[in-house]
């Protein structure tokens, strides 16, 4: 689940894509089945609540009410994430031939990484 989770930014960018395409599509109906595209910038749709080619993340409360809207794509869980980056890039076979020192210093920055914390 936290595989499929984790994707969801590179989506969220094909979605953008998509919506920014599709969102200015002009009505039409399917000539072999009747099934109608509306006008999606035709109400009930379209206006400032439902801007068809929106693809930039609108602002949304985060932690706290108190501090400024933002917009965020939040990880499900980074604990470990750094070394297990370099996990599967080294069983994916990214570092064939590389050193024993480069390996080294490949996990001490994941390790330094995995444990840094955000300051507040």
């Amino acid at each position: 689940m936290r595989i499929l989770l984790s994707i969801g930014p590179t989506e969220t960018m094909h979605f953008q894509t998509w919506a920014d395409k599709a969102g200015n599509a002009p009505p039409l109906t399917d000539p072999t089945n009747g099934l109608v595209f509306p006008d999606l910038n035709s109400p009930p749709f379209g206006g400032e609540d439902f801007q068809t080619n929106l693809i930039m993340p609108e602002p949304t409360i985060f932690l706290d009410r108190k501090f400024p809207a933002v917009s965020i794509i939040r990880p499900t869980n980074t604990a470990g994430v750094a070394m297990g980056v370099v996990d599967f890039l080294t069983a994916m076979g990214l570092f064939i031939g590389q050193s024993a020192e480069f390996f080294a210093t490949l996990r001490g920055l994941a390790k330094a990484a995995d444990a840094a914390r955000h300051g507040s």
